[in-house]
């Protein structure tokens, strides 16, 4: 015959369990929109690394506090970007003295040319919103066109053809060509 304290420990393992196939059904699926999203923020996969799995480990211990299934994606976005920083603040960073650093040479103080970059990005910046929230939507958090035109309210098509558009003015700047005007024709 089992005790009562027997009945507690199956109404525990029962919990976890059913937590676990909620994190996993509810969180799992947005591990590699994380991993991109927290990339995009630092720039350094090691410490992507990290803070996704920081991130993830967070949300399995307060998986019980997420009411709404349908926030899941904000939810770890925010719990990442908050990770992030928390490691930012515990962070120590040693002091050098610059001009030993200098005069060692230390390749850090090289100057870099993100002239390509900075074209791009600026390119991007002049798209019309209609066109650049979609390609930033595709290549930077890793949507279907089919999530796209879910989260614009448009037609898959429609998307598809944003993103054409987009793709093709972005070409067209990047090699210092005018613009077709059928890919900057206004938004429907």
């Amino acid at each position: 015959m089992s005790s009562p304290s027997d009945r507690s420990v199956d109404l525990t393992a029962a919990a976890v369990a059913d937590d676990r196939q909620r994190f996993e059904a509810l969180c799992l699926p947005y591990k590699a929109d994380l991993y991109r999203f927290v990339f995009w923020l630092c720039h350094n996969h090691t410490l992507t690394e990290d803070v996704t799995q920081e991130t993830l480990l967070r949300a399995w211990r307060s998986i019980g506090s997420l009411s709404d299934a349908n926030a899941v994606r904000p939810w770890l976005l925010t719990i990442a970007r908050r990770e992030l920083a928390r490691t930012f603040e515990r962070k120590q960073l040693e002091t050098v003295d610059l001009d030993s650093a200098l005069a060692v040479g230390d390749p850090a103080f090289a100057a870099h040319d993100h002239r390509e970059v900075d074209e791009m990005r600026a390119a991007i910046l002049q798209l019309d919103a209609g066109f650049r929230e979609p390609l930033m939507l595709q290549v930077l958090f890793g949507y279907s066109t089919e999530e796209i035109a879910k989260h614009m309210e448009l037609s898959v098509p429609a998307v598809l053809t944003r993103l054409y558009r987009a793709r093709n003015v972005l070409r067209r700047k990047m090699l210092g060509e005018m613009p077709d005007e059928s890919d900057v024709d206004e938004l429907s």
